[in-house]
């Protein structure tokens, strides 16, 4: 046996993904008690596994421990922007507010919006879209005010709907066009010539965006890269897609164009944690847009990812160096050192 296989052997080892993938489907079966450190140990391998941690959600969930529910969510959301697992928190958050009246109804809106604004814009989102829409017109109005105020909420969140590139929106579309309709021809007239080019637009930039999104392996476990052939292809992938995303193919207001692209980066991230690559390009997109706390904050999430990455610590000091920060950049080097 020759030395070079020898040596990355341990940690091939450690990120067994076969091993790590019956060890998920044996904690399914057992109490909650014994599955928990099974769960924390493969997260703590993978901790941007959505799919290992919408298992341990869920097993806390079934036996109705909300505490423990929270805890687990609060530890994974922002991390893993997956459509499955959030879907999963909203359903936690309706199941924990359905009996507490207008207040629960309130919490459950500002859980609806914070899950929009973190994976509205994913292309699989259509269903979340339009479980909040129904959640919105099942609202009870027990005045015209309030009634009026509905009506609003549900044409804006429509409106947000029919442009982003999902895969259900010509469906949305469709359901749009009904609601306006049904309040007033008149006025939906107006309204859907409004929005109907930027609808065209959205609708196009999806079935693009599709071919990129299409191309990924949303399976994959995080893994150190072993230069297969198919890691190669999920990061040329990722790399199309991220360049797709950042041509704003949409022609959108720049803020909103971030937005999407950052998001892009988070979601890549979750596949290819192990790249240092992704995650300097990550910070020096951030960089050279001007948002230097953005870069340096991308910077040391890279180093609790990848600790051992000298390329990223010598970026992530001159950054520090660059904005005049000596004592911050004089630590990161001397840190290559120890």
């Amino acid at each position: 046996m020759d030395n070079t296989t020898d040596s990355v052997k341990p940690v091939a080892d450690k990120y067994n993904v076969e091993a790590a993938e019956i060890l998920a489907n044996e904690a399914q079966n057992l109490p909650i008690a014994e599955a928990t450190p099974i769960y924390e140990q493969l997260l703590t391998l993978f901790p941007t596994a959505a799919k290992f941690w919408k298992q341990y959600v869920e097993a806390y969930m079934a036996v109705n421990n909300d505490d423990a529910t929270k805890q687990i969510f609060s530890r994974c959301l922002l991390i893993c922007l997956q459509i499955p697992l959030w879907r999963c928190y909203i359903r936690f958050i309706r199941k924990v507010n359905e009996k507490k009246g207008v207040e629960g109804q309130e919490e459950t809106r500002k859980a609806f919006d914070f899950m929009l604004n973190y994976v509205g814009a994913d292309i699989a989102s259509g269903p979340v879209w339009m479980e909040y829409i129904s959640f919105l017109k099942s609202l009870r109005a027990l005045n015209s005010q309030e009634e009026s105020h509905r009506m609003t909420a549900v044409r804006k969140a429509y409106q947000k709907a029919v442009v982003t590139p999902t895969h259900h929106i010509e469906q949305l579309w469709k359901e749009y066009e009904n609601f306006e309709n049904s309040v007033s021809r008149q006025l939906a007239k107006g309204l859907i010539s409004e929005y109907q080019p930027k609808y065209t637009s959205a609708r196009a930039v999806y079935r693009e965006r599709k071919k990129y999104v299409d191309e990924i392996d949303w399976n994959m476990l995080a893994v150190p890269p072993t230069g297969s052939a198919k890691e190669e292809g999920q990061w040329i992938a990722w790399k199309r897609l991220l360049a797709f995303e950042k041509g704003n193919p949409q022609r959108i207001d720049s803020v909103s164009s971030n937005k999407r692209i950052i998001f892009t980066y988070e979601q890549c991230l979750m596949y290819l944690y192990h790249y240092p690559d992704i995650w300097y390009d990550y910070a020096t997109w951030h960089a050279k847009g001007g948002s230097i706390d953005a870069a340096l904050k991308v910077f040391q999430r890279s180093l609790k990812a990848l600790p051992d990455s000298e390329m990223l610590r010598y970026a992530y000091a001159e950054l520090e160096e660059s904005r005049g920060a000596i004592q911050a950049a004089k630590k990161v080097y001397e840190s290559l050192w120890v």
